[in-house]
């Protein structure tokens, strides 16, 4: 080692060329790392959604979710298959071992589907294979709100949504609130009938007229000709002219038998913010991308199209999570300053200017090599590589004082400062070398941590790992570089001598009691561990810290409409519009998101609210309770008030999950159980996961009644 330290001092143009180069790598790459909130860990979930308009719960499971069960349980390392059948639907959901390969899996499910779908009924929308992808999740949310015509706004938010597409590190711009344009064809039954023509012949003669026929092409001797059949409606007179019915007379067209209106499809969701109705447009970046990068050119991409749009309409943006990011970078070149600055100020006492000059470079320098050697991995910054530097400010110094310190001393004994920082870095090699070590090997079992929440957390050994590493050459190659350069010796006062004394008699004194101290030492560890169980405060996996954000779940049962669900939600919306502490509410009526764990089938409206910033009021645990308080007495619904969990989704804290062969016995089942979970105080917001109550409507047709008239079942449908 001391070869390589001298040559590194005899060399010191090259070494401080190449420290310094190492320190702008090191700038670049922490401007240009993708920056996102949450580490893009792999979740081992892949679901299936299927869907048909107007199936019954019981249906569905019967004609859609059994068949798809009966294939996908051959699919192989899986390691539990969940399924869900609700009106209009269903899903399965396969859950597999940490550390599958998405690729195979995905391949395995799309086949067992396909074969799956020559026994669903030949009406079912195509079932929808997908991964969950937390890069997926809306990174900022685009609100387009004003007095506007529902046409005008509709046409200013597919602008809206393809300026943000073109993004290159946009995944996808979703719209929210925003109903599609159709046409509606009102057929007048009686002429129908005059005509002779039945309903089921008028839908089909009106579907196959929108069709595109691919005629192939026409090749003969002097040439080849594509053929172009087009069939497809293009202007209100191609719907007016289709042909109904047609005799060697006469032809019938649409028109002359019905009435047509463009109009919008019936809502199945309403959106609001801050009480007012708007348009959201929800914007996921891609894997990778750099999300305060993404943000801001969502932002630049409306900026151009606002002057075209009215001035009427108000474009706020919501939910930007590219703010904590920001918050978190500051807070983390703060850290770094502070941190530069109390060394300093430290070895300025205990060693002088110089070394402490030499000593503060060890911080920025292992920060950016650090982030360098992550950057050059094709790992992100997100709140774990954050959280893993500021935690490793206190270790990085500790090298770069051990040599430091060691060469001082012998300056002060008459040593040049050469040979003084050469002798000290190949001395205190071992020690060095050792005590880096001991820190690595805390946290490198951390890699070996399974599940997603290893992947979750494995951030945190490989980030101390690269600036622990960092802070070794600092010490070993640059600090004595620099020390040869400028030390100079400082002669050993007393008063200094003196001020370690009181050390030196405790070190004399636990040297001379060599077993009373190993006690005391055994006594502390023991101790302190049960001092802990009995009066510390339990474990928890991630501790609660002030959020950024809240919503508000509104759950309802029974044959509720639409208009039903958003006079609930808006009875809760505007109980919370006044709420300190709170800047935007977003609110979203409709169905609740299926699939997911966190929102069950009986949520009829989600409202997402912003806190202030936490140094400008209460604790949002005070703000929640009010809102809790507030909402409690709204008839007909319960209100579920949380925050978003911190770290890798894992669903509610305490999950039982019941089976039985004997499925009508569940039901009661799971109510005893629910009702004793309910009597413990401790729980709230508790599911049962029963089938929601209703009424259904049935038609029982008499099929040979029916046949005598010519009528079949799927007619009378």
């Amino acid at each position: 080692m001391r070869a390589i330290v001298e040559y590194a001092i005899d060399h010191a143009r090259l070494t401080i060329a190449i420290l310094l180069f190492l320190l702008l790598a090191g700038a670049s790459a922490y401007v240009s790392i993708p920056k996102e909130a949450e580490p893009d860990v792999t979740i081992p979930i892949i679901y299936v959604q299927l869907s048909q308009a107007g199936i019954s719960p019981e249906d569905s499971e019967r004609l859609l979710v059994r068949p798809l069960e009966s294939q996908l349980k051959t699919v192989s390392n899986v390691k539990e298959m969940k399924a869900a059948a609700f009106e209009g639907g269903g899903y399965v959901l396969l859950e597999f071992e940490a550390g599958f390969d998405s690729d195979v899996a995905l391949q395995d499910i799309r086949a067992k589907v396909d074969d799956a779908k020559a026994e669903l009924p030949s009406d079912a929308d195509e079932p929808r294979v997908q991964e969950v992808n937390l890069s997926e999740q809306p990174v900022v949310l685009v609100s387009l709100a004003g007095d506007l015509s529902e046409r005008s706004l509709n046409q200013i938010a597919h602008q809206a949504q393809d300026a943000i597409e073109l993004i290159p590190s946009v995944l996808s711009a979703d719209i929210n609130g925003l109903r599609d344009e159709v046409i509606e064809i009102i057929a007048e039954p009686m002429l129908l009938d005059s005509y002779g023509v039945s309903l089921e012949d008028f839908a089909i003669a009106v579907a196959r007229s929108n069709s595109l026929v691919a005629a192939g092409a026409l090749e003969g001797p002097e040439g080849r000709f594509a053929v172009k059949v087009p069939a497809l409606i293009e202007t209100p007179d191609d719907v007016l002219n289709i042909p109904v019915a047609a005799s060697t007379a006469a032809t019938v067209t649409l028109g002359d038998v019905a009435t047509v209106l463009p109009t919008f499809k019936d809502p199945t969701s309403i959106t609001r913010v801050d009480g007012q109705p708007a348009v959201v447009i929800s914007v996921a970046k891609r894997s990778g991308a750099n999300l305060i990068e993404t943000v801001d050119a969502v932002r630049t991409a409306i900026e151009p199209l606002k002057k075209n749009w009215p001035e009427s309409l108000e474009v706020r943006f919501l939910q930007d999570k590219s703010k904590f990011i920001r918050q978190m970078l500051a807070d983390l070149q703060n850290a770094v300053l502070t941190a530069v600055i109390l060394v300093a100020v430290i070895i300025l006492f205990s060693l002088g200017g110089r070394a402490s000059i030499m000593i503060g470079i060890a911080v920025p320098f292992s920060f950016l090599v650090g982030v360098l050697g992550l950057y050059m991995a094709g790992l992100t910054m997100n709140i774990v590589v954050l959280f893993s530097l500021i935690l490793a400010v206190g270790m990085l110094v500790d090298d770069s004082i051990i040599v430091s310190e060691f060469a001082e001393r012998r300056m002060s004994e008459g040593m040049r400062p050469r040979e003084a920082y050469a002798f000290a870095a190949s001395r205190m090699t071992g020690p060095v070398v050792a005590a880096t070590l001991t820190r690595i090997a805390a946290f490198s079992p951390l890699l070996f941590w399974p599940g997603i929440v290893g992947q979750f957390m494995g951030y945190m050994p490989l980030t101390l790992i690269a600036t622990l590493s960092a802070s070794l050459v600092a010490a070993l190659i640059f600090t004595p570089t620099l020390g040869a350069l400028i030390g100079k010796p400082q002669p050993l006062h007393e008063e200094k001598a003196r001020r370690e004394g009181p050390y030196l008699k405790t070190v004399r004194v636990a040297v001379r009691h060599p077993g009373l101290t190993l006690i005391l030492a055994v006594a502390m560890l023991v101790g302190v561990i049960m001092a802990y169980g009995k009066y510390g405060s339990g474990v928890e996996f991630f501790p609660t810290v002030e959020p950024d954000t809240g919503q508000v779940l509104v759950h309802a049962r029974g044959n509720t409409s639409l208009a039903e669900k958003n006079r609930l939600v808006r009875q809760v919306e505007a109980r919370i519009l006044d709420l300190d502490g709170l800047t935007t509410i977003y609110a979203r009526v409709g169905s609740g998101q299926q699939g997911d764990e966190n929102v069950t089938e009986d949520v009829i409206g989600t409202i997402q609210f912003e806190f202030v910033d936490w140094q400008e009021r209460r604790p949002a645990a005070e703000i929640m309770e009010e809102a809790r308080q507030r909402t409690a007495d709204i008839p007909g619904i319960r209100v579920e008030v949380t925050t978003p969990p911190a770290g890798p989704p894992t669903g509610k804290a305490v999950q039982v999950q019941l089976s039985s062969v004997y499925p009508d016995a569940l039901n009661e089942a799971a109510r005893r159980v629910a009702g004793e979970l309910a009597k413990y105080p401790e729980i709230r917001d508790l599911d049962d996961g029963l089938p929601l109550p209703g009424i259904d409507w049935q038609l029982e047709v008499d099929k040979a009644e029916a046949a005598r008239y010519g009528v079949s079942v799927a007619s009378v449908g």
